[in-house]
């Protein structure tokens, strides 16, 4: 019987709770070997505090002394270390831990020296304290419901922030009731590739060079994507006529064609929406970079042509940080309740506090700052890189800069995948324009560049990593 001083007056066990399943004939022995084998495995990590024995005896419903036996012989092997006043603990001692599996995706970063990969902003600028300013009014100012399941499309606070906000800096026609929330962009193309293919479409139409991860996605989806060509004035979207009546939707970057760096030009912008407005097809407007200008005006979002034909998707991966997982689409009419349909049917909702809390740095400013000082910092950056190149590789042309965190460097023919191997021994991590171009894409789309994210590195890591470029170019 569990004594009943080891209890609360509620009846829970006071303390730290440890899982722990004593196995074998003796009990004692049982509980030594099932605590020897969590410490040894590495499931008890080194200098982690165990339970009281009073405590873990009442868990799991044994005799105080068998654990307090347990804990001694365990203590007297070096697996624990009992001191008055501090518990006992798992020893300092080497553990053998699980080698981790192979990283997902298309890079592994750990062990770089400097990672110039795009994709990612400079992490280290993340606004900590201002995000935790505004994540305390929101927790202080959310009602208790809205720590419930709640609405599938995200909290009215944050998407009535985003219509407002898309509509002044993007130019988005954004109504709240058309917006959902979702967790990054990746998760809002599964969304409409399963509403896609509900719908009957089979072909999507995609750009010549992107990312493979999107196209699989389409594919897992049921749905077969076919490359547009490419060129110095963007997306050849003219050429969407050629796959009518089976291509349903295209998948375009207008603002900053990803990773060429290219504009959509006006004419082709147009063309990509009478298409749409001419076949009842959607466009799928990945808008992943558009806050980061330098040196031209800033282009709109496609929707802002037709919102009843576009679908706009944005994130906060770029302007703030990917970890945050938050994202969000503008929904036509036309499939806002299928969208919404599917999401609820999948997860319901995304994290409701960080939701809260990005409308209240939306709404209080703090938002437009943070991007307006990294807009800054970015373009120091790319200026410099320009500069750097400019004197030590002279016969690399820099292109894409305009806007963006990346840069595309033009190389000489036949040398792209010698610089990318040059660049892994001296632990760089570089990435060839190769290995964003379709599988489908006509041999004359073949180019060497590289695709450097100048935004990636945080700055004190910058200057060596340009340095550690200029070294690998020929």
């Amino acid at each position: 019987m569990v004594e009943s001083w080891a209890t609360s007056p509620s009846g829970q066990a006071l303390g730290i709770d440890l899982h722990i399943e004593p196995t074998g004939s003796g009990l004692r022995k049982g509980l030594t070997d099932a605590l020897r084998d969590a410490v040894r495995g590495g499931r008890l990590a080194p200098g982690i505090r165990l339970p009281s024995s009073r405590t873990l005896a009442a868990d799991l419903g044994i005799a105080r002394n068998t654990v307090a036996d347990a804990y001694a012989d365990l203590v007297a092997e070096g697996w624990l270390t009992a001191r008055q006043g501090s518990g006992t603990r798992v020893a300092e001692r080497p553990v053998e831990t699980p080698e981790p599996g192979p990283a997902r995706g298309r890079r592994a970063p750990a062990g770089l020296r400097h990672d110039l990969h795009p994709g990612t902003p400079d992490l280290s600028s993340f606004p900590r304290a201002e995000w935790l300013k505004a994540a305390r009014r929101a927790l202080t100012a959310a009602p208790n419901d809205a720590l419930g399941y709640g609405d599938p499309r995200g909290r009215v606070e944050l998407r009535t922030a985003l219509a407002g906000y898309l509509a002044r800096a993007r130019g988005v026609h954004a109504d709240p009731d058309r917006i959902v929330i979702c967790s990054g962009f990746v998760h809002g193309l599964m969304l409409l590739g399963e509403v896609l293919r509900s719908r009957g479409v089979r072909d999507v139409a995609v750009e010549t060079y992107g990312l493979d991860i999107h196209w699989n996605i389409l594919t897992r989806s049921g749905l077969r994507t076919h490359p547009l060509p490419l060129d110095q004035l963007g997306t050849r979207t003219g050429e969407l006529a050629a796959g009518e009546p089976d291509v349903g939707a295209a998948l375009l970057t207008p603002a900053h064609q990803f990773p060429m760096g290219v504009p959509l030009h006006p004419d082709r912008r147009t063309a990509a929406v009478d298409w749409a407005r001419r076949t009842g097809g959607l466009i799928l407007e990945d808008d992943y970079d558009g806050e980061f200008r330098y040196d031209r005006q800033p282009v709109g979002a496609l929707q802002g042509l037709d919102p009843d034909r576009v679908v706009y998707f944005g994130t906060a991966s770029k302007s703030l940080a990917p970890g945050l997982r938050l994202g969000w689409l503008v929904l036509p009419p036309s499939v806002a309740a299928e969208v919404t349909e599917a999401k609820g049917s999948a997860d319901w909702s995304c994290g409701v506090l960080d939701q809260l809390t990005l409308a209240e740095f939306i709404g209080s400013g703090a938002y437009d700052r943070h991007v307006r000082g990294a807009r800054l910092r970015y373009r120091r950056r790319r200026d410099q890189l320009v500069a750097a190149l400019a004197e030590r590789a002279p016969d690399v042309r820099v292109t894409g800069i305009a806007a963006g965190l990346h840069a595309v460097l033009q190389l000489p023919p036949g040398t792209e995948q010698s610089v990318v191997r040059a660049a892994a021994w001296q632990r760089l991590g570089v990435s060839g324009l190769s290995s964003f171009r379709h599988d489908d894409a006509p041999a004359t789309a073949t180019q060497d560049a590289l695709v450097v994210g100048y935004g990636t590195p945080p700055d004190h890591a910058w200057s060596g990593a340009l340095e550690a470029l200029c070294r690998v170019l020929p």
